[in-house]
């Protein structure tokens, strides 16, 4: 009887150890939040203090249940920082309910189809010999490129934004938090 309650006991112990290092290698923090896989890009976006302006976009774009779908999506995630690098009045401007088209045009150029972790992602720059090109959600291109160790990826004016926070799991995708905002062909 002992022993059976003692192999329990050892069980129960090695499940919650295992359970732990699951959780652990899966849930990221962003903004000091917990950002767990098993919820979805807006349900973890929602608690990240650095992505409140981000957040407030999605909502007025009317992008919500489609970042809450099935997916799956690779979203650049540009921080509060980073809109904050935009010209004085560009994001107030963008947030105005007559300008909806533009500011979805903005967000759907942060979203690329499918599922790219930053293993897939540097793949794809070295396949291409230094430069990998993908097309957003708005039908526009980007391209990613390497700084050392650091995943860059540039947009269709210039700008260039640096991978801080790579490989966010999400339930319907990934979020690769970056460090500026990209700008699309408007």
């Amino acid at each position: 009887m002992k022993t059976r309650n003692l192999f329990s006991t050892m069980l129960v112990a090695l499940m919650m150890v295992a359970t732990t290092q699951v959780f652990a290698q899966e849930t990221k923090m962003v903004g000091g939040a917990a950002m767990f896989p098993t919820k979805n890009i807006v349900e973890n976006a929602v608690n990240s203090k650095d992505h409140t302006t981000l957040v407030a976009a999605v909502k007025a774009a009317g992008l919500v249940e489609t970042l809450q779908g099935e997916g799956p999506f690779t979203v650049l995630a540009p921080t509060n920082a980073a809109f904050e690098k935009l010209p004085e009045g560009t994001v107030a401007n963008l947030l105005k309910p007559e300008n909806k088209k533009a500011l979805q045009g903005v967000l759907t150029y942060h979203v690329i189809a499918g599922k790219n972790s930053a293993a897939a992602i540097i793949q794809d720059i070295k396949d291409g010999g230094g430069t990998a090109e993908w097309t957003t959600v708005n039908g526009q291109k980007l391209w990613g490129m390497l700084d050392g160790d650091m995943v860059q990826i540039k947009d269709q004016a210039g700008n260039v934004a640096t991978v801080t926070i790579a490989d966010v799991n999400q339930s319907n995708g990934v979020i690769h938090v970056i460090d500026t905002v990209l700008l699309p062909e408007m």
